[in-house]
């Protein structure tokens, strides 16, 4: 397949937890099947020549989940960085972290930091990956900035003081599982974004349904209030 005109994709990736109990799988195995999956997707992104895509990943309610669980996720992350650390020259993708930072570990922090400085020669694809993200913390983020700045704010301007300042706003927004609901993933961004509800759950995803979803792009016909 060709080249798209798709020019960003936003994944929000919703049930890890519910493919594990289906198959009477602790839930841990969900996370695991679930960020195999993300890197399935990464590289169908790259290799379909879609120059952006943001992943939901973890949002700041996520903080809230047993402890074991986060526990998990946290070591989760830190395995897939190195492991995208290690791979940066055969993946040639861009990796930009985007969320509250400073909520994870220092030894997190510095992996992301190496994985992004890495990564940051290839131009052709760039993967957002949303952690310790929330659609309102990155409003208000935005807000006090254009207040210390004491500037006058316009869309343009307020659009570089987001975590996202460089993306282009997503297409299409995709979420898995059933819901239907965008769940405080990018509140700005996704104005204008085509939705599109996917009832199977993120683990279970093929390469297959990564084809079918920009066969459902090309069927929208997108007027941005026109």
């Amino acid at each position: 397949m060709g080249k798209t005109d798709i020019q960003c994709l936003g994944f929000i990736m919703d049930g890890n937890r519910r493919w594990a109990k289906s198959r009477r799988l602790p839930t841990l195995a969900g996370h695991k099947r679930g960020q195999e999956v993300f890197q399935d997707c990464v590289r169908f992104v790259r290799d379909r020549n879609i120059p952006h895509a943001i992943f939901y990943a973890f949002s700041t309610e996520n903080w809230q989940r047993e402890k074991y669980e986060v526990d998990y996720l946290m070591s989760l992350f830190e395995d897939v960085l190195k492991k995208v650390l290690k791979e940066t020259e055969e993946n040639k993708v861009k990796i930009k972290i985007i969320g509250r930072r400073s909520d994870f570990s220092l030894s997190l922090q510095k992996i992301m930091d190496q994985v992004e400085a890495k990564s940051r020669k290839y131009k052709s694809t760039t993967i957002w990956v949303a952690l310790s993200y929330g659609g309102r913390a990155e409003l208000i983020d935005a807000v006090n900035k254009a207040v210390e700045s004491g500037k006058k704010v316009s869309e343009e301007n307020f659009k570089q003081l987001l975590w996202t300042a460089k993306m282009p706003d997503p297409d299409m927004i995709i979420r898995t599982g059933g819901e239907q609901r965008l769940s405080n993933f990018l509140p700005w961004q996704s104005t204008y974004s085509e939705l599109y509800f996917i009832d199977k759950l993120w683990p279970a995803l093929t390469k297959d349904d990564f084809e079918d979803i920009l066969i459902e792009y090309e069927k929208r016909e997108r007027r941005r209030g026109k």
